[in-house]
């Protein structure tokens, strides 16, 4: 069938061929169609339902409704010890990561000599691998022979348990954190230098200071950057569980005993995987909780082009 004179092409014929493109595009969606069935949408149904079960992973599950949370809402102390602990420890090391964050990026985009090996510096301790540095940290932190003890006796200070401690433990974890803050660095590094040059000109031109500057025109400028890692390091810290799997195996008396080591515990030790699998929609859930607040109040101090004047 072909063209009329004017040029157009026959319905029968369009709808043809947008029949064709149409199966051509699902055609190239199904690969990722089929992979978020198999890996997530697929798994998630598993898990909803595994968390209303008793199961050992050997046996079939058997359904035993809300017992699980049941269990872990009232009678399980260790549960509500270990949501305690990873709630401090979000709140020792994302905002003091973000802060370290900021400061090496303002730091490191300066014109200075010999910067590009400054930033690759201090963005080396995020390409170490995860175990490896946590096993150099371990040494670090040992009790008996660690370098940070031999430097307190050599000045004649005493040692500290920094791993054996319950009330240093925590804190001990959080340096780690800090010390690879090198990817939030890269991050805030990319949006200092995508703020506009003539922005600061102005402001020099009308007399602000330094300080002026960069709370007037650097934050409110780079904010959507720092909503985003605001975002993506409350997550990560609430899902530490390295440190405490390799370094304390939670404690010392459940000091470091964080709920995503309690999920390991309970699913690859008691083999309760049903419980192992509530606490994490638990965990699901409060992340959620979390997300949402921060998006909600991200009105406060997120602006965007069109908001800075």
């Amino acid at each position: 069938m072909s063209a009329d004179r004017s040029g157009t092409v026959p319905r029968r014929s369009g709808r043809k061929l947008a029949l064709r493109d149409g199966i051509a595009g699902y055609l190239f969606m199904l690969p990722a169609i089929i992979g978020f069935a198999a890996f997530v949408f697929y798994p998630l149904v598993v898990a909803a339902y595994t968390a209303f079960t008793e199961w050992n992973g050997l046996k079939p599950p058997k359904f035993i409704g809300l017992a699980n949370f049941q269990y872990l809402f009232f009678k399980d102390a260790v549960f509500w010890s270990s949501i305690r602990v990873t709630f401090i420890y979000v709140l020792l090391t994302v905002p003091v990561s973000l802060v370290l964050g900021l400061l090496m990026a303002v730091l490191l985009n300066r014109p200075i000599p010999g910067i590009r090996a400054f930033r690759t510096t201090y963005y080396l301790p995020t390409i170490i691998p995860s175990v490896a540095a946590i096993v150099l940290w371990q040494f670090i932190f040992q009790s008996d022979f660690g370098l940070i003890n031999g430097i307190l006796r050599s000045l004649g200070l005493p040692a500290v348990g920094w791993l054996t401690d319950k009330r240093v433990v925590l804190f001990s974890l959080a340096i780690i954190r800090y010390w690879a803050v090198g990817s939030m660095m890269i991050v805030f590094l990319a949006g200092l230098q995508s703020v506009p040059a003539d922005l600061y000109e102005a402001a020099e031109m009308d007399g602000a200071t330094s300080l002026q500057k960069f709370f007037d025109i650097t934050l409110p400028m780079i904010s959507p950057i720092l909503f985003l890692q605001l975002i993506t390091g409350t997550i990560s810290s609430f899902q530490i569980f390295n440190e405490a799997a390799i370094m304390t195996e939670g404690g010392p008396h459940y000091g470091s005993h964080f709920i995503n080591y309690d999920i390991y515990i309970n699913a690859f030790q008691d083999y309760k995987l049903g419980r192992a699998t509530a606490e994490v929609w638990v965990l699901f859930v409060i992340i959620l909780i979390c997300t949402i607040i921060v998006f909600r109040s991200s009105d406060q101090f997120v602006y965007y082009d069109s908001d800075v004047t």
